[in-house]
């Protein structure tokens, strides 16, 4: 049970057959803005950057289309059996506001302010953005929960060392992430697949304490056995979970900035993360939603029912 969260009168989202769900607030799944309540154990908040990607750009405009996206949520997640919003309380913080010209600069506003977010004890799901936004959120994680196990689902490593004399983009969050103590050395990827630079690549990730699960096992493992094989691998430590949307196949997302061909099915993907109840789940991200490339919200939706998934699971910690 989140501390005090009995105490308080929940404010829920929108009842839908009150009011169509086209209408409203665009927050994720028309929650109440965070200003609107008193206080939030979980909040949703979008970080719009994408300055650190190294293929397609618009993921800058993810946050706001898995917001629309999330319109067909409704309150009840029979597979978890839940209604999270109504045993603690969720809000939309809106969007970080950061530096588009400077990598540097809007990483470290975006550290200051996830980590004001946390301070008060809330959990936070982040919509991206590229995946370089992955590093200050789990920066201002650690400010609470000190280092992480990171459960990482990519079609990509992310562990590079940079491109074009920069250190931070969204090839290289949790090789910084390592760097600077953030991370533990019991990480997992999952739905990696492709091409990579160099042989070496897998060595040095493997040095950043991960292992890997590729997108060809899973059809061996099935999503039960990729759930016990996370469950094993971070054990008991605080998890932060980390979904590039390029995990899913581009036939599941195709608005991502470096789709691969052969990943996962979305209902692979969200099978997978309502596993994750027994885990000592303490942020999340969902990132490179990149609308320009999607096709009748595809991936958006995709994205929002990840994202729900994951505040289910904060919801299912929260009832205990």
């Amino acid at each position: 049970m989140i501390e005090g969260n009995e105490s308080r009168p929940i404010i829920g989202a929108v009842d839908p057959t009150v009011q169509p769900r086209y209408a409203g607030w665009t927050t994720f799944a028309r929650l109440p803005r965070l200003e609107d309540v008193p206080r939030a154990d979980v909040l949703v908040v979008g970080v719009p950057f994408d300055s650190a990607v190294t293929y397609r750009p618009g993921a800058r405009f993810g946050p706001n289309a898995v917001r629309q996206g999330s319109r067909l949520i409704r309150g009840y997640n029979p597979a978890l059996d839940i209604k999270p919003f109504d045993v603690c309380q969720f809000a939309d913080a809106g969007d970080v506001a950061c530096n588009p010209f400077d990598i540097a600069d809007a990483v470290n506003q975006i550290t200051a302010e996830l980590t004001g977010l946390l301070s008060s004890g809330a959990r936070a799901v982040v919509l991206g953005g590229d995946h370089s936004v992955a590093l200050p959120s789990l920066r201002a994680a650690h400010s609470v929960h000190g280092p992480m196990a990171l459960v990482h689902f990519d079609a990509h490593l992310d562990t590079f060392e940079g491109m074009y004399g920069a250190d931070i983009t969204h090839g290289t969050p949790f090789r910084r992430a390592f760097e600077e103590g953030l991370l533990r050395d019991n990480n997992i990827h999952v739905g990696v697949r492709g091409s990579i630079y160099d042989k070496q690549d897998l060595v040095n990730d493997a040095g950043f304490g991960f292992s890997i699960i590729t997108c060809p096992e899973i059809d061996k493992m099935g999503a039960e056995g990729i759930v016990d094989r996370i469950r094993e691998r971070v054990g008991d430590a605080p998890v932060y979970v980390s979904v590039d949307i390029d995990v899913l196949d581009p036939a599941h997302a195709p608005g991502t900035g470096t789709p691969e061909a052969g990943g996962m099915s979305s209902r692979e993907l969200l099978e997978v993360i309502r596993g994750f109840d027994e885990l000592n789940l303490v942020g999340a991200d969902v990132v490179e939603v990149s609308p320009a490339y999607d096709h009748a919200e595809i991936t958006a939706v995709a994205a929002a029912n990840v994202t729900w998934e994951l505040l289910s699971v904060f919801g299912r910690k929260a009832a205990r």
